[in-house]
């Protein structure tokens, strides 16, 4: 079998890498990078893939690497993923994450390949949340609230829209938060297990910043995602969207709260105007039956122990850097 990565050097792409190397056999590994991508992530096991430089914005350059793979299963992961990215660069949040996506799909329609195609869409597409519709099914209306959520919705109806129109292998999966070891320091729980590890190591004043600690998130240990977005092209329907979500809500008081209470300093906690959006979604909370009915699929890792796992990843990273 031949496996495609996009965004395989990224935070999510190298954990679903690890995931097929150690679970999956007979399996040639193949993924996108630029020559500017950064592969910390992947170092510990680029020997075994095999990497190719492609810009997903160029559809000649995206034909030639289909055309040359020929993929059975296509992970679509890249992305611009930081939402308050979105903000500043709304175009290009716009043309990266749609356009990219329609350059692979015109070439597995060129090519007339088979291959199972799996978005990663985002439960950002939900956006503005009612409290009667909460946890939120895959039939909640889409209210984004962010360009990146509309880049999402795009996706997300784009697949759906090629599986009708030309019976293309496509499944969407809408995850809820994810996170985990090598998880990018722009991210809230990432972002705040840095900040506790620099200041154990006496390399930042005892005072971590925070935007809106009341908005409240559905978070998932990223290995436990990875595994999911397997499953959704090994036994998800084509065609259809399935939330990826733990089923339990935090809000972002109560995440550095626990990773206080792992951490050996006490701290300040402030406010940083700058880190707060123009417009959040205050609660995101996933219903995941379907997703569970249809694969099996269950979160195994404890949040607690995801926290723990993340501190230690940057605990390592800053004293080794």
């Amino acid at each position: 079998m031949k496996v495609l990565i996009t965004g395989i050097t990224g935070f999510a792409g190298s954990h679903l890498a690890d995931y097929i190397l150690k679970e999956k056999t007979n399996v040639e590994l193949h993924g996108i990078k630029r020559w500017r991508s950064r592969m910390e992530n992947i170092i510990h096991i680029e020997k075994y893939l095999q990497l190719h430089e492609a810009d997903l914005r160029d559809a000649s350059s995206v034909l030639s690497l289909i055309e040359y793979i020929k993929p059975d299963y296509i992970f679509h992961l890249a992305a611009q993923s930081f939402v308050p990215a979105s903000w500043k660069t709304p175009s290009e949040t716009i043309t990266t994450n749609i356009n990219g996506q329609v350059n692979i799909f015109e070439a597995v329609r060129y090519l007339n390949l088979h291959s199972y195609i799996q978005i990663a869409c985002s439960s950002e597409e939900y956006g503005l949340v009612l409290t009667h519709e909460l946890p939120i099914k895959e039939t909640n209306p889409l209210r984004p609230l962010s360009p990146y959520a509309v880049s999402k919705v795009g996706q997300d109806y784009l697949g759906y829209q090629y599986f009708m129109s030309y019976k293309m292998n496509i499944v969407r999966t809408r995850g809820f938060n994810h996170t985990g070891p090598r998880r990018g320091d722009v991210f809230v729980t990432s972002n705040f297990a840095k900040q506790i590890a620099e200041i154990e190591l006496g390399l930042k004043e005892p005072v971590i910043f925070t935007g809106n600690l009341e908005a409240k998130r559905d978070f998932t240990d990223v290995r436990d995602m990875v595994k999911a977005y397997w499953l959704s092209l090994e036994k998800g329907e084509p065609g259809e969207v399935y939330n990826i979500s733990s089923g339990q809500a935090y809000s972002i008081q109560e995440i550095i709260d626990k990773l206080l209470q792992l951490a050996s300093v006490k701290v300040e906690i402030k406010t940083d105007p700058g880190r707060l959006r123009p417009s959040d979604v205050p609660v995101l909370l996933g219903d995941n039956t379907k997703f569970k009915q249809q694969t099996g699929w269950e979160p195994t890792i404890p949040f607690h122990q995801t926290l723990q796992d993340l501190l230690s990843f940057w605990r390592e990273k800053l004293k080794t850097s």
